[in-house]
Parts: structure tokens; C-alpha cells; sequence
């Protein structure tokens, strides 16, 4: 575990992303690129979060509102930095942003085979709701999960 009072949870700027632009891909693994991330900071129905340790950048995670359901867009953590409890506070958050905005639901996508996001959404009492086949890079299935809020 580590120390929660070294960790600091704020809304993500343009400033945040330039800081991990160089390393998103290797550090962090993930598909979107630098151009996308930056049109979902400044649309108006998303909200995106960074949570900082020790002022490194280790975690982020957004949502997309869309009349009453949340979609989460993505939640990382920096690979040195797995397991050890960042997601589980972004997520907490995104899910009291999406109470603050009176969604009904949340809803995301998670790999089959990312059994630690898995576990780490069924603890917020995700649900099972479907499945995606060869969603991810044609090969893998994506399960569908939903939180009644």
C-alpha cells in the first residue's frame, strides 16, 4: 500500500497530458493518442481526472456523460505503479461525478482477460451485461459491465 496522504486527485488540463505524452503508450498502455485525449479534455459532456503521487502523474481515468449514463472512457495506471490501490480511488471518484451530474448508470467495457480491472469493478458492484466478441484488436472479447447508481 502506500501513503494516501502523498496522493493528490485532480481534474486533468492539457498541462497533465503533455507531461505523460512522451511515455503514454509505453508507461501507461494505452490505445488512445495524444490527439484524441485532447479533444475528450475539452468536450464538455467528459470529465477526466489524474491522481498524482509524490507529484508523478501514476493514474487517470474520465468519464462520458450522455443524457443520464456515464461511459467510462478509461482508467490507468502507470505499470510500475499496478495493484496498488490508484484505480480504486479514481474510480470512486468518477462514480460520485456521475452521481453530482444525476446519471442513472455507468457503463464500461473491460478485456476479458484484465482479471485485476475485473475484480477492481465487481468491488463497486459492476454487473456483468454483456459481451463484446474480438473487440479488442479482433482477438480478445470485451465484457460489458453496469453500476446502477
Amino acid at each position: 500500500m502506500f501513503d494516501i496522504t502523498k496522493m493528490v486527485i485532480h481534474t486533468m488540463h492539457v498541462s497533465d497530458l503533455d507531461e505523460i505524452r512522451e511515455n503514454l503508450t509505453e508507461n501507461f498502455d494505452n490505445f488512445w493518442s495524444y490527439e484524441i485525449f485532447k479533444e475528450e479534455l475539452v468536450n464538455n459532456n467528459s470529465s477526466y481526472l489524474v491522481a498524482r503521487y509524490n507529484d508523478e502523474i501514476v493514474c487517470y481515468g474520465g468519464i462520458k456523460i450522455v443524457l443520464d449514463v456515464a461511459d467510462v472512457m478509461n482508467i490507468v495506471t502507470k505499470k510500475d505503479k499496478r495493484n496498488m490501490g490508484f484505480a480504486k480511488f479514481i474510480l470512486n471518484e468518477l462514480i460520485n461525478i456521475a452521481k453530482e451530474e444525476r446519471c442513472n448508470s455507468i457503463t464500461l467495457e473491460v478485456n476479458e482477460n484484465n482479471k485485476p480491472a475485473i475484480h477492481l469493478y465487481e468491488q463497486f458492484d459492476f454487473k456483468q451485461v454483456g459481451l463484446r466478441k474480438n473487440y479488442y484488436d479482433g482477438i480478445d472479447n470485451a465484457i460489458l459491465m453496469t453500476l446502477k447508481l
